[in-house]
């Protein structure tokens, strides 16, 4: 018998703190659901006219929120990865799910010529002191990143060459702020644009 997702943002928290972030994914990813649907959602129909999506990477996919999305907007599936939940992105997809994690990124393992790359509750999950290579790879993977996060941070804008296009925020029940922010490279900021 599978066991019931956990889909209280508090529990996630609270799972996260008693057990590690990769602990928790490596336990509950294959019935992994963001508990954040609804906000995520808004954020990506109120600014799909800023995006775009014919060519993304849904990274760090969870069960595929994003890409759920992207497809109800009639865009083509987005390509997905996740170390932790590929599991529950094949049974909501029916559709591979690379395990890239934000090493594999730093260290150039992962494909490119996307036209976006949407990270999703994922990218304040990345220790600080590697969000900087971290960025600047997704970045020349595509020339936008869109990070979702139920945080102010990261922000990204502060890195060297990058820069915040918009951002954009929508309320949870509770009244808690869910950020999306859209990043680009400065121009002059990559020798290979």
């Amino acid at each position: 018998m599978r066991k019931k997702p956990i889909i209280n943002d508090a529990a996630v928290r609270n799972r996260y703190a008693e057990l590690g972030v990769e602990t928790y994914y490596r336990q509950e990813g294959g019935d992994y659901s963001n508990p954040h649907f609804p906000q995520i959602r808004e954020l990506l129909l109120r600014n799909r006219h800023r995006i775009d999506f014919n060519r993304s990477l849904d990274f760090c996919c969870g069960s595929g929120e994003v890409s759920k999305v992207v497809l109800e907007m009639g865009h083509p599936l987005p390509l997905a990865s996740d170390p932790f939940t590929a599991e529950a992105y094949r049974r909501n997809f029916d559709a591979e799910c690379l395990p890239w994690s934000f090493d594999d990124v730093i260290r150039g393992n992962a494909g490119g010529g996307f036209s976006v790359v949407v990270c999703s509750f994922a990218m304040h999950l990345c220790p600080e002191k590697k969000w900087y290579p971290l960025t600047r790879q997704l970045l020349e993977m595509a020339p936008q990143l869109v990070v979702i996060t139920p945080h102010k941070r990261p922000d990204l804008s502060g890195l060297d060459g990058v820069q915040l296009e918009f951002e954009d925020t929508w309320p949870t029940e509770r009244g808690k702020l869910v950020f999306l922010k859209s990043y680009s490279l400065r121009s002059g900021a990559s020798e290979s644009r």
